[in-house]
């Protein structure tokens, strides 16, 4: 049996996080899709327009928590965009994982996402969630918004706002749809998937990224090397 490196890689809070906006991503499209009238299922038009508003607010009390976690702890530094490797991980995507190649890219407690995975989450977050989120706040209070002269000189119609935030949502179904599918994607079809549940994931010994020395370490290297000189 193959030996493996243990990488601790989700804290609980993001874990808790991860989950809590997946559950209320899902609530959202279900009832969104309900109130564009794509399906019943019993459901009528009010009961789905209230549970669609309920969960907006309670997502977008999550995502102040998340953010306030983020600058306070250092992860929002996870996010920040990189070219480096970005098209080995592209082709291996396209096509390596399909000949059973290795990942170029192993994640490490400082740097867990991939190149495409940050450039991913950050058209999530600079485009996608904001067409969503004013699109769906201009929605809730279009009644008393709407009838500002201002808005009607730049031609900003209730139908124009219906549209944009039917475009975010369908933006986001596609995200979801790729995010899911790639969690299959590890060295097993699970790992990553639990990897959010447990916090760490196995990786192959031969695999993993090679430990960082820690300060003291790198200090006793340079004085052996000293000594020897």
């Amino acid at each position: 049996m193959a030996t493996t490196h243990r990488v601790i890689l989700f804290k609980r809070f993001e874990r808790f996080w991860h989950w809590s906006q997946a559950g209320l991503i899902i609530l959202l499209m279900l009832s969104g899709f309900r109130i564009h009238g794509l399906y019943d299922l019993g459901v009528d038009f009010l009961t789905a327009l209230r549970i669609h508003t309920i969960a907006a607010w309670a997502l977008v009390i999550l995502w102040v928590f998340a953010i306030f976690w983020h600058f306070t702890t250092g992860e929002w530094k996870q996010y920040i965009p990189t070219f480096d490797k970005v098209f080995l991980v592209a082709r291996h995507y396209a096509w390596g994982m399909f000949r059973g190649e290795e990942h170029p890219y192993h994640p490490t407690p400082a740097r867990k996402h991939n190149p495409l995975q940050r450039l991913a989450y950050l058209w999530l977050k600079l485009m996608i969630n904001p067409i969503i989120w004013i699109s769906g706040i201009w929605l809730l209070f279009f009644a008393d918004w709407g009838a500002w002269p201002v808005w009607q000189q730049w031609g900003i119609s209730l139908q124009l706002v219906a549209w944009a935030h039917t475009i975010g949502a369908y933006m986001m179904l596609i995200f979801f749809i790729i995010h899911v599918y790639l969690t299959t994607t590890g060295h097993t079809p699970t790992a990553h998937i639990m990897a959010m549940i447990r916090g760490y994931e196995d990786e192959p010994e031969d695999t993993a990224a090679p430990a960082q020395p820690t300060p003291v370490q790198r200090t006793q290297k340079i004085a052996a090397v000293t000594e020897k000189v």
